[in-house]
């Protein structure tokens, strides 16, 4: 089967896009969005979603993987060499407490929610340093009152924290467990 030297001269333009598209993701610090992308580079919405293909097809023969986070597109290193890099560059990672990791986890998945939303699910009272913690790495954000007595902020999380953990979009949180199924395994 030929092709016709139009669409040879198509795949030709959307090959050497896709390696400006790389290009941009290598020198970036911060992932890019779409809208940045298509601005940059002059392309429409349909020529940045062919260019962004063509370009995972080429990554799929490598280390590297074209990843969406909610802030826009990032290159990252495929799982597969997570120990590796882990084993050669043994940087002290940060240990997330457990009762950081059960905030945030009723934060993401309640969302709006108080403090004291967050010390009923819970059961404890919640720690000022947590939320502090959570606000620090830009996790959490303050969005609106609840009309109630005292008006507590509501808490929501934020883009970074969908980036942090490699999201797009909430829905993306692994489904909740089923607390009856967990209490009668027990």
């Amino acid at each position: 089967m030929t092709t016709s030297p139009s669409a040879e001269a198509q795949h030709d333009s959307l090959e050497e896009m896709s390696k400006r598209i790389e290009v941009l993701l290598h020198a970036s610090e911060a992932p890019l969005t779409a809208h940045s992308l298509k601005k940059h580079l002059s392309l429409s919405t349909k020529e940045l979603k062919q260019t962004l293909e063509v370009l995972q097809q080429r990554l799929d023969t490598g280390v590297l993987r074209l990843h969406e986070t909610a802030s826009g597109y990032r290159l990252q290193i495929s799982d597969d060499y997570s120990s590796l890099i882990q084993r050669i560059f043994p940087q002290r990672q940060e240990r997330l407490s457990q009762a950081l990791l059960e905030t945030l986890s009723v934060i993401a998945y309640k969302q709006p929610v108080t403090r004291s939303d967050i010390e009923h699910v819970r059961g404890v009272t919640l720690s000022s340093n947590i939320l502090r913690q959570l606000f620090d790495k830009g996790w959490i954000v303050e969005k609106g009152f609840k009309d109630t007595l005292g008006r507590p902020a509501l808490l929501h999380t934020t883009a970074q924290f969908l980036d942090a953990f490699g999201l797009s979009h909430l829905d993306e949180l692994p489904p909740m467990p089923d607390m009856e199924t967990i209490r009668a395994m027990s």
